[in-house]
């Protein structure tokens, strides 16, 4: 594969990665939002308008990232001299999925501790904010460190690669501490045999 094509390849997948952690933290906020019953959750309003709003987060910060880095436009060209600086994909890739998780976390903190009153969904709460904040220490403190230790054979991706998927899987376990609803308990089918 000759190296324009790698090229343009990784600035493709980037601007889509970017579109999609745009979208999916917009999506997360919005279920905090959900869950103060603002709208029946579960409808067509509600539905169709998360769907809707991060469809149009992810097609704009995707389309600016693209036109960024193929420069179709010409309108993002200011940010190639150094110091390379390009605030609106700073904005969107930086600064907006930063106010929504900690949006998220706000909104949410106030849901079980005054409208639910509990404080144990808070433990799984609070530890995925810090295993995602040490995925970020990862990214942006640990990682020149390993990479230069490892003269640039890895990197500290794989530890933020980790810790953000363990800060999930605590979401997810602090959602289901919060939910009302017990999942079906599975059926033991015991076959008649004659």
């Amino acid at each position: 594969m000759n190296l324009a094509l790698r090229l343009t390849t990784k600035q493709a997948f980037s601007a889509l990665h970017i579109g999609f952690i745009t979208a999916t933290l917009w999506t997360l906020m919005i279920n905090a939002v959900v869950g103060y019953q603002l709208i029946d959750d579960g409808t067509i309003l509600s539905m169709g308008a998360l769907i809707a709003s991060a469809a149009v987060l992810f097609i704009g910060t995707t389309y600016i990232a693209l036109d960024t880095g193929f420069q179709w436009t010409g309108y993002w060209n200011d940010s190639y001299p150094l110091p390379n600086r390009n605030t609106a994909l700073y904005v969107l890739y930086q600064l907006f999925p930063l106010i929504c998780l900690v949006s998220f976390y706000a909104l949410e903190a106030i849901l079980v501790l005054r409208i639910l009153g509990e404080t144990r969904p808070m433990i799984y709460l609070t530890g995925a904010a810090v295993l995602f904040a040490l995925g970020q220490i990862f990214t942006y403190v640990v990682s020149p460190y390993i990479c230069n230790g490892t003269v640039g054979k890895i990197d500290g991706s794989m530890f933020e690669t980790l810790f953000n998927l363990l800060a999930v899987v605590t979401v997810w376990i602090f959602w289901s501490s919060i939910t009302e609803d017990d999942w079906p308990a599975p059926v033991n089918n015991v076959a008649n045999y004659p």
